[in-house]
């Protein structure tokens, strides 16, 4: 699987100025950056709840 190189990484980032401006592009990283988060806040409170369930010991009924 081919990897990007420096030059696919300007021409692209120049493809991304010419679509969308200079002044956007800051509000698109932001935007960006606060989806990653909010996207790694999920999965770490769905793992905390997984973790929280599997540790609690299963009862069998009442001891005698």
């Amino acid at each position: 699987m081919p990897t990007l190189g420096p030059t696919e990484l300007i021409i692209l980032l120049i493809i991304i100025l010419v679509l969308f401006g200079a002044n956007k592009v800051p509000q698109l990283m932001k935007g960006l950056g606060d989806g990653m988060k909010e996207f790694k806040k999920a999965t770490r409170d769905d793992d905390d709840v997984n973790n929280s369930n599997s540790t609690k010991t299963p009862t069998n009924g009442p001891t005698v």
